[in-house]
């Protein structure tokens, strides 16, 4: 049975590998031919556009691995099943689990690599994808960034025009306290020219301030006016206007607990994070859909299992944004929305599995 298995796997890994590459290159196609005019609009050297489809590719593997995984395994146990091979095995007592087995094994495999790859190769990445993006686009850089806001605690906000990661300074500032956490009602509010992060004595000093306090209704000014150390840090700022797919597990997971700390809402970024190890593991779920349904010989052949495919993946997809709609407004636990589709997969598996004459 060992050269059964590998015949098997054999067969399922390169239609895996050779789907995932027909998707890449359409993907890259059709990106290149909607942002042509921008790359020659900005004379982008080859080099450029080179560099910018490196980097996307992670994340179109990353979409895609798990449709590549269901057609493999459709295209696989259908083209045996035509061709009758897996009659001649079921007549020698294969049954289906036995027929899934290096299958399930490899998809696993594919599934605990894809934690790896979607955790931290995928966001560096699309971070640097993104920073070449900014530059043909023309938009402000990597160290810049504009109208920043940042809640320290529940009773303040630090909000800055401009912020200048390199030299630490941020521009046009307004520091806002309030009353109480329903921040309805102003304190204090400190308005200065910029400020400055020490990062010997990791602090912040505003300078050119303007003090108002709201109710006693002093009025006066200062030269500068150290506020001390505050929940963020001049990184956190850079990272607050990226995305979670451009931060690696151990950023995410950093700027999640930083968040916390300065009593913001963080359960759309906690979703996120538990959706980086739960997303790979579709590439299991969706072979159990498309080993069984191609077991049993059909008519329809390729194009009703492209069809099949297509089809599955679509409502894995759009059962997977509903159930975080309603996680990112806090109705469910962040771990379960990030499970919960793959639960629910799961199961419809298994039944589809059991279902099967075996």
């Amino acid at each position: 049975m060992i050269k059964f298995d590998f015949y098997i796997a054999n067969k399922f890994f390169l239609t895996a590998v050779f789907s995932l590459f027909v998707f890449v290159l359409i993907f890259v196609s059709i990106d290149l031919m909607e942002k042509l005019d921008n790359f020659i609009d900005s004379n982008s050297s080859n080099e450029t556009i080179f560099r910018y489809y490196i980097n996307f590719i992670p994340e179109i593997i990353k979409l895609m691995t798990p449709i590549a995984m269901l057609l493999s395994s459709l295209f696989t146990t259908g083209k045996m099943s035509t061709s009758n091979e897996l009659t001649a095995m079921k007549a020698s007592g294969l049954s289906l689990y036995r027929f899934m087995m290096p299958i399930l094994i490899i998809s696993m495999l594919v599934s605990l690599f894809s934690v790896y790859f979607n955790g931290w190769i995928v966001p560096i990445a699309n971070r640097e994808k993104s920073t070449i993006e900014r530059s043909i686009d023309a938009v402000t850089l990597e160290n810049a960034r504009s109208d920043v806001f940042m809640q320290e605690g529940p009773k303040s906000i630090l909000s800055m025009v401009t912020f200048d990661n390199a030299l630490k300074r941020g521009n046009n500032i307004s520091f806002v306290k309030f009353k109480d956490s329903t921040r309805l009602s102003i304190n204090e509010r400190i308005d200065a020219n910029y400020i400055l992060y020490d990062t010997l004595n990791f602090s912040w000093t505003m300078y050119d301030c303007k003090i108002r306090n709201l109710e006693t209704g002093e009025f006066y000014r200062l030269k500068e006016k150290n506020i001390g150390s505050l929940s963020f840090a001049p990184k956190d700022i850079v990272v607050k206007v990226d995305r979670p797919d451009e931060m690696v597990y151990d950023e995410l997971k950093e700027y999640v607990n930083r968040q916390k700390q300065s009593g913001n809402l963080v359960t759309r970024w906690i979703v996120d994070f538990y959706g980086k190890v739960s997303f790979p593991f579709s590439s299991f779920i969706v072979v159990l859909f498309g080993v069984p349904f191609s077991f049993v010989k059909r008519q329809g052949g390729l194009a009703l299992q492209f069809g099949l495919a297509i089809s599955i993946s679509f409502i894995y997809l759009g059962c997977t944004k509903v159930i975080q709609v309603v996680g990112y407004n806090g109705d469910l636990d962040p771990l379960l929305t990030a499970w919960l589709p793959n639960i629910i997969f799961l199961f419809a598996g298994i039944i589809n599995i059991v279902r099967v004459k075996k």
